[in-house]
């Protein structure tokens, strides 16, 4: 055939040469071009192999198909891939450059519609997590409070627990002037009264901690952390010390290694009184919080109670070996006494008679302490500390973590926590509600002698090689104090921890306080 040629028209085209493939796909000229045996399709090889890879069908007729089934076609080398015709002149590329730009617009669009989407249902779902993390803590709180209430319902019974027996006798009354006066007279246990007496003052108690605010004048961590020396006295000779303080009142208590007892006046810096009449160490000393009584505890074997102006009201001679610790009952009508002679006594404060022993443990006493509510007994014997439903004289818990002698425990006043101390230099937090230690904080040498909760419940008074101050949400470290020569051997707060009272081993006392 022939053609004639003008100036500035393109030749014309063969039906042939006008023929392209293009990929099913792409939609455009494949540079290895391969067709499917199966549907005739035409593709671009490494296109439809993904796609065989990814869902093992045909991308257009979704029909089984392998990489087998491809066959690969032969093109004429040297072939120059054509030029799109809208991309040849400028006007065309102006359109293809429009035509991305509206894509792009439109594609931001889509994707500002999904994030907002997004955003939406991410809010949504924080609410519902947030309503049922309350929902969660809510159950966890009524779960705790039904096992509280269990527990103190009915306690679980300990086969290996001592046995609760009548109250031992006191020693007969005495004909000296200054003499305590003591009865002859055996209890046979805790009377219907008395428990009915113990529990609404535990229900009292509980319900209004609750809604118990710290105190307006409670020291702040600030305030602790900048206490310093207020005042040093001796007041004993060497020997391991004991001290109290009195929750409303600036007055300190302090029992020494040869059996004396000093009433102080920390406002005035003045010994008010001096009380003689234990022949032994007094392991305790115990300021009532509502009377002027003082309760105390010595290596004598004997308990004493006291009037604030050193008269001795009664004396307590029932246990036949050392009695390591004393602590009064939230009544105000009781204490308790633990010794080394595997048993503890429950005293009525005002006719100095026992109520009930519990005795024929499996060792002796080193500590014993009321709960705030006073339904539980925490003692200490060896390195278990045991806690003690006071109405059926049960033991409910055992507590064992310690690898030394439990020497020293004390309850927090927001009725959940207890810590101990012992002769491995550890003060250990325990959880009534879990039974379980929730923390463990190591000093640095030596035994652990006492540990004291403000009455907010707020910070713990740890007496060791020295004295510190703990806060009690995350048990950081609010102070240490380094002015005792000696080891401190009982540490003991002030009204709303005002002020920070130890007693060490040479028989010193000292006061810290803001400056």
């Amino acid at each position: 055939k022939k053609y004639v040629v003008c100036a500035g028209t393109p030749p014309p085209r063969s039906p042939r040469s006008s023929l392209a493939m293009f990929c099913a796909m792409s939609g455009n000229t494949p540079e290895h071009p391969v067709v499917s045996l199966k549907s005739g399709h035409l593709f671009e090889k490494s296109v439809v192999e993904k796609a065989i890879e990814a869902t093992g069908k045909c991308p257009i007729t979704s029909e089984p198909l392998s990489v087998d089934d491809l066959l690969p076609l032969k093109l004429q080398s040297g072939a120059v891939k054509p030029r799109p015709v809208a991309s040849s002149s400028i006007p065309g590329m102006l359109s293809l450059f429009q035509n991305e730009w509206d894509a792009l617009m439109l594609e931001m669009h889509t994707l500002k519609m999904q994030l907002e989407t997004v955003r939406q249902e991410l809010g949504h779902a924080l609410y519902q997590h947030d309503a049922a993390c309350r929902v969660i803590a809510r159950l966890m709180k009524e779960r705790d409070d039904a096992r509280s209430a269990l527990a103190a319902a009915q306690p679980a019974p300990q086969p290996a627990a001592p046995t609760a027996t009548p109250g031992p006798e006191v020693t007969a009354p005495t004909s000296t002037t200054n003499a305590p006066a003591e009865t002859e007279q055996a209890a046979a246990g805790m009377t219907p009264e008395m428990v009915a007496t113990f529990s609404a003052t535990a229900k009292d108690l509980s319900k209004g901690r609750k809604k118990r605010q710290p105190p307006a004048d409670q020291a702040s961590e600030e305030a602790l952390a900048a206490f310093g020396l207020a005042g040093s006295h001796s007041l004993h000779e060497a020997g391991r010390t004991c001290v109290d303080m009195h929750p409303q009142q600036m007055v300190v208590a302090t029992g020494g290694a040869g059996g004396s007892i000093a009433i102080f006046d920390a406002a005035a810096q003045t010994t008010s009184a001096t009380l003689t009449g234990h022949t032994e160490r007094v392991n305790r000393v115990r300021l009532h919080p509502s009377k002027p009584l003082l309760v105390s505890c010595s290596a004598d074997g004997t308990a004493r109670c006291w009037s604030m102006d050193g008269q001795p009201l009664h004396t307590m001679s029932a246990h036949s070996a050392e009695v390591t610790d004393c602590s009064l009952h939230a009544t105000g009508d009781y204490y308790v006494t633990a010794s080394a002679d595997k048993s503890w006594i429950l005293v009525d404060i005002e006719r100095g008679s026992s109520v009930l022993a519990v005795k024929d443990a499996d060792a002796g006493y080193s500590c014993a302490g009321f709960h705030p509510d006073g339904l539980l007994l925490g003692t200490g014997m060896s390195n278990v500390v045991h806690i003690w439903d006071v109405k059926s004289q049960k033991n409910v818990a055992s507590f064992k973590g310690h690898e030394g002698i439990v020497s020293c425990l004390a309850f927090s006043e927001n009725g959940y926590y207890f810590a101990t101390g012992a002769d491995d230099s550890t003060v250990k937090l325990w959880d009534l509600r879990k039974l379980k230690n929730f923390h463990t904080i190591e000093e640095e040498t030596g035994r652990v002698s006492a540990l004291h909760f403000d009455y907010s419940g707020a910070y713990l008074a740890v007496g060791g090689a020295g004295a510190s101050v703990y806060e009690a949400k995350a048990w950081a470290s609010v102070n240490r104090f380094i002015g005792q020569k000696d080891a401190v051997s009982g540490v003991c707060f002030g009204r709303s921890a005002s002020m920070l009272a130890t007693a060490s081993a040479d028989g010193m006392l000292l006061l810290y306080a803001s400056q």
